[in-house]
């Protein structure tokens, strides 16, 4: 699905704990998460270090839409 919407000249980034999943999708944009129950966030932190992390999390990936690839990328 990730590459008949990218067909389109939509580009999508994949965000995910198990980024070899993202790969054999065909994700092209690839944003590694923190972990698999809580992906975009870690429940251990106080809550304005989650916010941060969040906040630096969903920039990572406007920054990965932003960019102009031509292979698969992983955006750490």
């Amino acid at each position: 699905m990730v590459k008949e919407i990218e067909r389109y000249g939509i580009p999508i980034v994949h965000m995910a704990t198990i980024t070899t999943i993202s790969q054999s999708v065909g994700a092209n944009r690839i944003v590694p998460t923190v972990a698999i129950p809580h992906p975009v966030g870690n429940p251990t932190l106080k809550p304005e270090d989650e916010k941060a992390l969040r906040k630096e999390m969903v920039k990572r990936a406007l920054d990965a839409l932003a960019t102009d690839i031509t292979e698969t990328t992983h955006f750490e």
